[in-house]
C-alpha cells in the first residue's frame, strides 16, 4: 500500500479491568462499553502475534524506533509473569529491526519492587496518573467503596523516585478539573520532581459537554493559564508537555502532543483479545467509534493504517472543520483532540467542544511569552549577523563531510585549520573571508552538486585553497599558502584576481606576505602584488564608502560566484566606469538619507558588497537579492540616481528578510493557506504576502518623500497587514515583524 503513515506507537491493553473506580474514566464511564466483552488479561497468543505484526510493520516502513505503551484498565493487574512475557516477545521480535521504547502507564497502586526490577531489566519507563494534591485526586480517583487512593499513589511515586529505579520515572499525568485549585495542583505535582507533567482535558463531546461549574466557556483556559503563570513564576521547574507544545508551535515548531496541533496520528491500539482499534479516547464519542474491524491474527498494521477513521486523523489542516481552517490559532490547537469534536448530526466535522478554551489558552500563552519567544535576530542586527556567520560555517562543515576524502580538499582544509589556530589575527582574517557573501554562494552550489551526484571535488578544493590563502594574506600570517590556478588566474576572495599565466594554463603557485603587500612564487620567479606593488597582473577588489563613518563596501565585479542574481553581472568595470558608478552611488545614498533617513540607516547596516548588474533597472528600479550571504546586493549598473537609490533601499529590505528567514522561523506550513493580495490577481502564500509588505512599506516611504506617491499605496499595505495579522502561519517572530511593519507605516502616514 502507498501513501500510508506508519504507526510508530502501539498501545497494548494488557489488562481490561481496573482496581479504581474513577468517575471520569473514558474506558468504563463513557459511551463505549466494549470492555465488558473482552478478556481480562491479554493472552500469550495475542502478545506473540502483536509483536510479530509490529516487527513486520517496522521492517516494511524502515522505522528507526517504535514505542509500545502497556495500558489498561490497570496494566499492573496483568501480573509480573505476563508483563515479562510482553517484554520478552517484543524485545525478541524487534531485535535488529528497530529500537524498542517500552513504557507503561499505571495508577501506581500495585507498583512494587518486583515490577520495578522487571522494568529495570527491560528499560520500561513508568508514567503514573495523579490529579494533584489529596483534595484534587480524591475528587475522582477513588476505590469503588469511596476510599482515597492518594497515599498509595504517593508511595508508588516515592518508590519510583528512589534508587535504583529513578531512571524509569517517565512522568505524571493529570486530568484537569476546574473545581480544583490549580496552584495547589501544580505545587503537589512539582514536589514529586517528575521528568514531565501532562495535563489532559477531560474527554467530552458536543453531546456530553465538559462540566463548567461557573458556566463560563473559557473556564478550562483560565484554569490552565493560572497553572502556566505559576509554572512560569517558579522558573518552569518541570517540563509540562501541554505548554511546551504550545510554545513549540508558536515558534513554528511541531506539536508535542496528539491533543494539539496538526501533526497526523501514528498510534494504534491493541485490545486484550487482539482487536485492533483507533485511539482509545474515541470511546467517549459513541459505541464502536474506535472500532476498525481488524485484529492481529488476520490483519497487518498497514490495513489499519488505511482505515478511513485513521486516515481522517492524518489529514492535518484538511481534516479540521471549515471554521477551524479560518482560525488564526489552528496551527497551535489543531482543532483540538479529534474526539472532542464529535456531534451526533455531523460526526467529527466540528470545532472542539473546548474551542473557546483553546483559543483563549493559545492567545494567553502567546501574549505572556511573545517578547521572550521572539527570535533576537529580528531586533538585533548583531545577533542576525552572528547567526548568519554560524550558518555559513555549518554549511561549510557539511561540505567538508562530503569532500573530506579528497586529497586536494584535505590539504586546503588543513590550511584553513592552521589559519584558525594562528591567534586573533588568523581568526579575524578567516572570519572576513568566510563572511564574504559569495562564500555562501559557492558552498551552496557545491552542496547542490554533491546532492545531485555531480560533485566537482577539484573545483571545490581550488576555491577552498584560495579562500585559505586570502585569509593568510589578510592576516599577515607566516603560513605556506599554495593556490591552484586554472585558465591562468586565481581569485582570492575579498582581495582580488591574480593572473599567473596565459589563458588555458593550469598550475600551482605559493603566496606569502611581504613588507609592502603580497608576493607570489611561480617556479623560480617571484612577483610582488597587492595594494602598493602596482603589478599589472593584479586586479584588486574596489571599494566604495557610503559615508564618512561607514565601513567600506566592496564593489565586487571579479568573484566568479557573483553570478547568483536573477540577472547576469557586469564584467570587470573599467577605471572610468568604476569612478562614475561610485559617484552615482554617492548621489543615490545622499538622496536616500535626505528622503528616508531611518530606512537609509537600516539599509546601510550589514551591507558589505555591491555587484554591478547588466541591463537597466526593472520596473520600479528595485535591487536584486540573490543566493548569497546577507551582505551582498546586486544593482543595475545603468540605473539612474533615483532608480539606484530605490534599488539600494528595496534590495536591502529583500536581503534583510531573506537573512531573517534563513535563521529564524517567521511562519510555518507556508502554502497551506492562500491569501488575497492587494497587488496580485491570484491568492499568494503567506511568504509572498509578507515579502511584498516588507518591501512596499519602504517604497511607500520613499515615494512620499520624493513626491511620487502611489495612489492608494498606504491603504493596500494596511489591508495586507490586516490579512497577515490573522494568518495562522505566522510565528510569534513573524507577528512581531508584522507589528514592526505597522509601526514603520504609522511613521510614514504621520
Amino acid at each position: 500500500m502507498t501513501g500510508l503513515i506508519a504507526f510508530r506507537e502501539i498501545v497494548l491493553k494488557v489488562h481490561s479491568r481496573c482496581d479504581l473506580a474513577c468517575d471520569h474514566c473514558y474506558v468504563y464511564e463513557h459511551a463505549d462499553q466494549s470492555w465488558r466483552a473482552r478478556p481480562k488479561v491479554i493472552s500469550p497468543e495475542v502478545i506473540s502475534h502483536t509483536a510479530s505484526r509490529l516487527a513486520e510493520h517496522a521492517r516494511d516502513h524502515a522505522l528507526p524506533s517504535v514505542t509500545v505503551i502497556l495500558h489498561g484498565g490497570e496494566p499492573l493487574l496483568a501480573g509480573p509473569s505476563r508483563l515479562r512475557l510482553v517484554c520478552e516477545e517484543f524485545t525478541r521480535a524487534l531485535d535488529g529491526v528497530a529500537e524498542l521504547d517500552l513504557r507503561i502507564h499505571t495508577n501506581g497502586l500495585q507498583l512494587s519492587t518486583r515490577y520495578l526490577d522487571l522494568f529495570d531489566e527491560y528499560g520500561v519507563r513508568v508514567g503514573i496518573s495523579l490529579d494533584g494534591d489529596r483534595a484534587a485526586n480524591d475528587r475522582h480517583r477513588r476505590f469503588a467503596d469511596g476510599r482515597t487512593s492518594h497515599p498509595l499513589v504517593l508511595a508508588a511515586v516515592a518508590l519510583l523516585r528512589s534508587e535504583p529505579y529513578r531512571h524509569l520515572y517517565q512522568g505524571l499525568l493529570c486530568t484537569v478539573d476546574v473545581a480544583n485549585d490549580p496552584v495547589a495542583v501544580l505545587d503537589a505535582l512539582v514536589e514529586l520532581e517528575p521528568p514531565r507533567v501532562d495535563f489532559l482535558l477531560p474527554h467530552a463531546t458536543w453531546e456530553t459537554p465538559p462540566a463548567r461549574p461557573d458556566g463560563a466557556p473559557d473556564a478550562y483556559a483560565r484554569w490552565l493559564l493560572r497553572i502556566f503563570d505559576h509554572w512560569d513564576r517558579l522558573g518552569r521547574p518541570v517540563p509540562v508537555r501541554l505548554f511546551e507544545s504550545l510554545l513549540s508551535t508558536l515558534r513554528g515548531g511541531p506539536s508535542l502532543t496528539e491533543s494539539l496541533g496538526l501533526a497526523p496520528t501514528d498510534l494504534v491500539v491493541v485490545e486484550t483479545d487482539g482487536t485492533l482499534e483507533q485511539v482509545d479516547s474515541l470511546k467517549s464519542a459513541f459505541e464502536g467509534a474506535a472500532a476498525t474491524g481488524f485484529n492481529v491474527f488476520d490483519h497487518a498494521f498497514d490495513q489499519v493504517a488505511a482505515h478511513p477513521g485513521v486516515r481522517a486523523r492524518q489529514l492535518g489542516l484538511a481534516g479540521v472543520s471549515e471554521s477551524c481552517r479560518r482560525c488564526p490559532v489552528v496551527r497551535s490547537c489543531g482543532g483540538g483532540l479529534y474526539t472532542h469534536r464529535y456531534r451526533d448530526r455531523n460526526g467529527f466535522d466540528n470545532p472542539s467542544v473546548y474551542c473557546t478554551d483553546l483559543r483563549e489558552l493559545v492567545d494567553g500563552v502567546e501574549g505572556r511569552t511573545a517578547p521572550r519567544e521572539t527570535a533576537p535576530q529580528l531586533t538585533d542586527p548583531a545577533e542576525l549577523a552572528r547567526s548568519q556567520e554560524e550558518l555559513t560555517r555549518v554549511l561549510l562543515a557539511r561540505l567538508h563531510a562530503d569532500l573530506a576524502a579528497d586529497p586536494g580538499w584535505a590539504r586546503a582544509w588543513e590550511l584553513v585549520a592552521a589559519v584558525e589556530r594562528a591567534g586573533e589575527a588568523g581568526t579575524d582574517a578567516l572570519d572576513a573571508v568566510l563572511d564574504h557573501p559569495f562564500t555562501r554562494t559557492w558552498v551552496l552550489a557545491a552542496l547542490d552538486a554533491a546532492r545531485d551526484g555531480r560533485q566537482d571535488a577539484p573545483e571545490a578544493a581550488r576555491r577552498l585553497t584560495a579562500l585559505a590563502a586570502a585569509a593568510v594574506l589578510r592576516g599577515g600570517l607566516d603560513l605556506p599558502a599554495e593556490v591552484a590556478y586554472r585558465d591562468g588566474e586565481v581569485y582570492l576572495p575579498t582581495l582580488g584576481l591574480l593572473r599567473l599565466g596565459e589563458p588555458g594554463t593550469e598550475g600551482r603557485a605559493a603566496l606569502h606576505v611581504t613588507a609592502e603587500g603580497y608576493a607570489v612564487r611561480d617556479g623560480r620567479a617571484e612577483h610582488r602584488f597587492g595594494p602598493t606593488a602596482g603589478d599589472a597582473r593584479w586586479q584588486p577588489v574596489r571599494t566604495w564608502s557610503p559615508g564618512p563613518d561607514a565601513a567600506p563596501v566592496a564593489l565586487e565585479d571579479l568573484d566568479p560566484y557573483r553570478n547568483c542574481f536573477p540577472r547576469p553581472p557586469r564584467l570587470r568595470l573599467g577605471a572610468g566606469e568604476a569612478e562614475e558608478w561610485r559617484g552615482r552611488l554617492d548621489r543615490a545614498w545622499a538622496l536616500l538619507h535626505k528622503a528616508v533617513p531611518e530606512f537609509a540607516r537600516a539599509a546601510a547596516t550589514g551591507l558589505t558588497t555591491l555587484t554591478p548588474l547588466a541591463g537597466g533597472p526593472r520596473a520600479g528600479g528595485w535591487g536584486e537579492a540573490g543566493r548569497h550571504g546577507p551582505g551582498a546586493l546586486g544593482v543595475p549598473y545603468a540605473a539612474g540616481v533615483r532608480e539606484t537609490a530605490l534599488a539600494l533601499l528595496t534590495g536591502r529590505r529583500r536581503t534583510r528578510l531573506r537573512a531573517l528567514t534563513e535563521v529564524a522561523d517567521l511562519y510555518a506550513l507556508d502554502g497551506q493557506w492562500q491569501h488575497r493580495s492587494p497587488w496580485r490577481e491570484r491568492p499568494v502564500p503567506v511568504s509572498r504576502l509578507l515579502a511584498d509588505v516588507h518591501e512596499r512599506v519602504a517604497v511607500e516611504a520613499y515615494r512620499r518623500a520624493t513626491a511620487t506617491p502611489e495612489p492608494g499605496g498606504s491603504d493596500r499595505i494596511h489591508r495586507a497587514l490586516d490579512l497577515l495579522s490573522e494568518a495562522a502561519e505566522l510565528t510569534v517572530t513573524g507577528k512581531s515583524l508584522v507589528a514592526e511593519l505597522r509601526y514603520e507605516l504609522k511613521t510614514v502616514d504621520a
